[in-house]
């Protein structure tokens, strides 16, 4: 089974959150299932300077949306990679996506189109004698796939499209029609045009062969106007090609008995070790309560502003807090400022992939408020490393942890706390509710052990991948 899967970013290579953890986890746990996975992404520096010196080029592309362009082939990091080499769309500084200014790069809509068909056409021509039977993109960077591959006289080729997060849309006025290769009699309601725009987020949504997302209750969420985001009718009306497939994590990066970023062999009466030697790169004093982690973008969405109305509650319980992320101005002044007045507060902003790995070896809890969560992975490595999540009841929070209900204590399963609905009223209550769990040592210790003992690899995922191509292909 032959299948490419097509991202704008791919963990350990270039990587703004989550989607480059999934797509850079999929090839090995898809290997076991006899899937052969290469991974197409675009050459930006740090891809290219990552490919292994054999890469060989594999197809030349004399005008690829503005210049010329190669295709190559190469491995690195342990993925079977093809790269566009288009240095007039990708060979720039700043992230994938936004600048060094912090502004989105103006030509983002050509740049993932040229992505989307490359893609297409490697699905349609083959490259290097390997061609894949399945495409499989992501988010709305590989939205255009399935018209280029209609333009291209290939519609048989059966395609999925993964939504990881529906909220980025890939819109563009209809004055791109030309310089994104579209056919313009594919605008209209039944096809890529979104209230007069162009999206290439429905391109996918209405021609992939199938859809998936990254958690089953996601997957409902899409088809109600709240979560669905403009596109709960066009969820609805795809209803039988949707399906919500759990995101794992990958369990030999994240591994607390071999992780080289923690001090001890991670089990819960271990902890205390971890937790001193993360207070201390924090600066944070001692304390009998429980010390709380963040690793998140620094968005409403994510809840952060819900954690600056609950932080009195915590400190009051004797709790500590350590933030590390970056993300919207205010909040990131507003948790600078906290920190500066309270001793039990540390934040650094920014990324640091090491420290990350720390945080969840030494922290106790991990709060994951988000008003939305297709997924989320902070809460798995969380589980992983016996750090309880403390999460909103939506997306794959409400998927992935079993809530400290009093049937869930009295039965001995319970793997973290859950809120409903997201306001800091029901968060700060879950605060409360996880401070004294906290203070009661055997049910925490025991609610640590059930949160290490969770699935959350890849191995189930997997298969249901493997199947769902499977039919797909058996459909030709």
């Amino acid at each position: 089974m032959r299948v490419l899967s097509v991202t704008s970013e791919c963990a350990p290579l270039v990587k703004t959150g989550g989607l480059a953890d999934v797509t850079g986890a999929l090839p090995r746990a898809l290997a076991i299932e006899g899937v052969q996975m290469r991974t197409l992404l675009p050459g930006y520096p740090a891809v290219m300077a990552a490919l292994d010196e054999n890469a060989v080029r594999i197809a030349d592309f004399s005008d690829l949306f503005g210049g010329p362009a190669r295709l190559l082939s190469g491995t690195a990091a342990g993925l079977d990679l093809l790269v566009i080499d288009a240095p007039h769309l990708f060979d720039r500084p700043g992230g994938p996506y936004i600048g060094p200014t912090g502004a989105d790069w103006p030509d983002n809509p050509e740049r993932f189109a040229a992505l989307s068909w490359v893609g297409a056409y490697i699905a349609a021509n083959g490259a290097a004698e390997w061609q894949p039977l399945i495409l499989h993109g992501h988010d709305w960077q590989a939205g255009f796939m399935p018209e280029y591959l209609r333009q291209m006289g290939s519609a048989d080729i059966r395609t999925v499209l993964t939504i990881h997060n529906i909220a980025f849309h890939g819109i563009v006025g209809p004055d791109r029609l030309a310089s994104l290769r579209l056919d313009p009699a594919r605008f209209h309601s039944g096809g890529f045009e979104y209230w007069g725009a162009i999206s290439a987020l429905k391109a996918g949504l209405i021609g992939a062969d199938a859809l998936t997302t990254v958690s089953p209750r996601y997957a409902e969420e899409l088809m109600t106007a709240e979560f669905g985001i403009g596109f709960d009718g066009v969820m609805r009306s795809r209803r039988e090609q949707l399906a919500g497939i759990l995101n794992g994590i990958d369990t030999e990066i994240w591994n607390p008995a071999t992780d080289p970023q923690i001090s001890t062999y991670q089990k819960p009466q271990q902890k205390q070790a971890n937790k001193a030697a993360l207070r201390a790169e924090f600066g944070l004093p001692a304390s009998d309560g429980p010390l709380c982690i963040i690793v998140s973008r620094m968005t409403h969405q994510k809840g952060l502003d819900l954690v600056l109305e609950v932080m009195p509650t915590l400190l009051a319980h004797g709790g500590q807090l350590a933030l590390l992320g970056t993300g919207e101005r205010d909040l990131e002044l507003a948790f600078s400022a906290l920190a500066e007045r309270e001793a039990n507060v540390a934040v650094r902003i920014g990324y640091d992939e090491g420290l990350s790995h720390r945080m969840m070896a030494g922290g106790d809890a991990i709060l994951v408020p988000s008003r939305f969560e297709p997924c989320g992975l902070t809460q798995l490595y969380g589980l992983r490393y016996g750090t309880l999540p403390v999460v909103a009841l939506t997306g794959g929070l409400a998927d992935t942890v079993i809530n400290a209900s009093p049937a869930a204590l009295a039965r001995g399963v319970a793997t973290g706390l859950q809120f409903s609905p997201v306001t800091a009223e029901a968060f700060r209550n879950a605060i409360v509710t996880m401070c004294n769990l906290y203070s009661d040592r055997n049910t925490w210790s025991k609610m640590q052990r059930n949160a290490m003992a969770q699935p959350v690899g890849w191995d189930q995922s997997a298969r249901v991948y493997a199947r769902l191509y499977e039919r797909l292909a058996a459909s030709e």
